[in-house]
């Protein structure tokens, strides 16, 4: 009985060591297998990417050179630091981002920092809220040494004292709206301009008034000659003490050298050479003497139908600082209402304008 029950238990002890030796030997080999297949796995994807993969997707470079090389955008300049432009500088860049809505409408800025890439583009445009509707609109740093490379203008640039200038201001302004319509094309504004309906010309001056012209809105294409002209009697007759002098006064000299000036008769525009000297009526239907019926009432509005664009003369109203007010019934409040109504509407419900 002893020895039957010594034998069963031997033949179970080796049953269990048989069978843990299978089942050692069947983990050994299922290890194995899924070793090889990670291996050949691992080698036959190097490469692989996953489906769903949470890495940031980087944003899309944007610059100047990328939004303006059509050599059609509309250009805007702020020589200051100053980032908090008033009403009348938002009404212009919305009424031209309405008038030419298929066009970039680029507005340089000083104070600006870096701007590179899609992202900070579209974060620039929150800081401006009547403006970020407008796919448009652009903001970019305004950095004189890197626009007046490669023109006449640098070497004047990198000697001129800012700090000794009287009109720097409207001095360094002067020369960065050459030197960009030049390098890019296209239009440039004053910030002081309410668009109405879009200028057909493409390469045109603008008249104050019979015999005299006007920087404050003119058109070029790419590299034309009148711009590079401009720039190098910019620096070869320079003097900066003398209000205009390398504005207005720079553009008349330089276009009295391309065509005999006559007044203008009527509505008609002249033509000089490959450019239009535009009629007075087209920027300038209220004259500079005249500026403050802007900010007056009027018994009945005019249309402006032979004008392109109507420059509000911010410069004469420096001192005085009159300003859009809602419910005034003045002029200036009628051409917010219907050429930059977002900045109108902003203003009547006194929201912040930027962020």
């Amino acid at each position: 009985m002893g020895d039957t029950l010594i034998s069963t238990a031997t033949r179970m002890i080796t049953r269990f060591q048989n069978n843990a030796k299978k089942i050692c030997a069947f983990l050994v080999v299922l290890s194995t297998i899924g070793f090889i297949y990670r291996l050949n796995y691992k080698q036959s994807c190097i490469f692989c990417k996953p489906l769903f993969s949470i890495e940031p997707v980087s944003s899309k470079a944007i610059s100047p050179e990328d939004v303006l090389r059509h050599g059609n955008g509309i250009i805007f300049l702020e020589t200051t630091n100053r980032m908090e432009p008033p009403s009348h500088v938002l009404c212009a860049i919305e009424s031209a981002a309405r008038v030419y809505h298929d066009r970039p409408v680029v507005f340089f800025m000083k104070g600006l920092t870096n701007i590179s890439s899609e992202d900070d583009m579209n974060r620039t445009r929150k800081s401006f809220p009547t403006l970020s509707s407008f796919d448009n609109v652009y903001f970019f740093p305004l950095r004189m040494e890197e626009v007046f490379k490669d023109t006449p203008l640098l070497p004047w640039f990198m000697k001129v004292n800012p700090e000794l200038e009287v009109h720097w201001i409207h001095v360094s302004a002067d020369g960065c709206r050459l030197a960009l319509i030049w390098k890019h094309g296209g239009f440039y504004m004053d910030t002081d301009l309410i668009s109405i309906r879009a200028i057909p010309d493409k390469n045109f001056l603008a008249a104050e008034m019979s015999q005299l012209g006007s920087n404050g809105v003119f058109g070029l294409s790419p590299r034309h000659s009148f711009a590079w002209n401009c720039m190098e009697s910019f620096v070869q007759n320079y003097n900066g003490a003398v209000w205009g002098h390398q504005g207005p006064a720079l553009f008349l000299r330089i276009l009295k050298k391309l065509c005999v000036l006559t007044d203008f008769k009527a509505e008609e525009d002249i033509l000089c050479g490959n450019m239009s000297f535009l009629n007075p009526k087209r920027f300038y239907p209220i004259p500079c003497s005249s500026w403050m019926t802007y900010y007056q009432i009027w018994k009945k509005f005019p249309n402006f139908d032979n004008s392109y664009a109507l420059h509000l003369w911010n410069y004469a109203n420096r001192d005085r600082k009159a300003t859009m007010v809602p419910g005034s019934n003045t002029l200036v409040e009628h051409l917010y209402q219907e050429h930059c109504p977002s900045i109108y509407r902003a203003v009547m419900r006194k929201e912040s304008t930027h962020l």
